[in-house]
This record gives C-alpha cells, structure tokens and sequence, in this order.
C-alpha cells in the first residue's frame, strides 16, 4: 500500500465531484460534528421546516470549504479512472 504524506482528511470520490470517506481522525471528527448538528436541528424539521432547512443549509454550507481543501487532490469531476 502506499504511503501518502499529504494533510488529506478525505479520499475523492471515484464518480463525481466531492469527497468520499474519511481517512484520518479529523476527517470522522468533523463529518461527526456535521451529522451532529444537522441532527441538532432536526426537531425544528416538523413544527418550522423553512427554520430547519436554512439551519441545514447553513451547517453544511459551512463545512464545505473544510471538505473541499482537506480532500486528496481536491475537488474535480473524476470518471473513476484515478
């Protein structure tokens, strides 16, 4: 198996565009945190669901660019050649 020395916390998807799973223990800690909070504002999902889909938006809107700089090779469209 090769080693990477790179600070990646993600592996890129095969398909598409995005990460994939996490590969370190930040890369957990961190989709951990997103599941928790979007699942923090959850009870809001019935009684106010404008108030949670902006509260959802939000969240992940934030966690985004962490993602995004923290995936091996970044984000690109990738045809699952590489």
């Amino acid at each position: 198996m090769t080693e990477h020395t790179d600070n990646a916390w993600f592996l890129p998807k095969r398909y598409g565009l995005g990460s994939g799973l996490p590969i370190r223990w930040q890369g957990w800690l961190l989709l951990a945190a997103h599941v928790a909070l979007v699942a923090a504002a959850a009870p809001f999902a019935k009684t106010a669901p404008m108030t949670f889909a902006v509260w959802a938006i939000a969240i992940t809107a934030a966690a985004m660019p962490i993602y995004a700089a923290r995936t091996r090779g970044g984000w690109r469209w990738r045809w699952g050649g590489d």
